[in-house]
């Protein structure tokens, strides 16, 4: 087994692919962060804020950068890929950094509800992300990865230069 099998962080064998599981580890964690914040939102909305600004951060690291180099990618790779084997499946990364995207919306929603006063709307969307999270961790089932190609449809084409 070599180096690129197991890493996440290098070159994956297809390029724009990543290892499944990689991405289902990364829910799972952050399903732990998003229920932490909901329990630490009743008794403190100030540290609910914290929390949730935390995961906003790995959202849009998850985003700009892929899962590969989001901080739960980093920490599978480090982790987790050595001792899991190759990868039997793999998936594409647009769709991933799309949900991520997906995340951090809700995050930074849910942190403007905690720092504004409104616990209830924090918790909601903080409830609303970790919906999704548990969905991806425990059934494989994206959120965001399926509203992607929707997504996609909808907005403009790129358009090419002349040559």
């Amino acid at each position: 087994m070599s180096q690129s099998d197991t890493d996440l962080s290098t070159q994956p064998a297809r390029p724009g692919q990543v290892d499944v599981r990689g991405p289902r580890f990364a829910a799972w964690l952050t399903t732990g962060v998003l229920i932490v914040v909901l329990l630490v939102s009743a008794v403190s909305v100030p540290a609910a804020a914290v929390i949730i600004a935390l995961q906003a951060v790995a959202f849009a690291l998850g985003a700009l950068l892929g899962p590969r180099r989001s901080p739960y990618g980093l920490i599978y790779a480090t982790f987790v890929a050595p001792r899991v084997g190759p990868p039997s499946e793999v998936e594409p990364v647009a769709p991933l950094r799309f949900a991520q995207l997906v995340g951090l919306i809700f995050a930074v929603v849910s942190f403007i509800g905690f720092v504004s006063g409104s616990a209830v709307v924090g918790a909601i969307f903080a409830a609303f992300a970790l919906f999704a999270a548990f969905l991806n961790a425990a059934f494989g089932i994206c959120l965001g990865c399926m509203m992607y190609p929707l997504v996609q449809r909808i907005l403009p084409a790129p358009t090419q230069s002349p040559s």
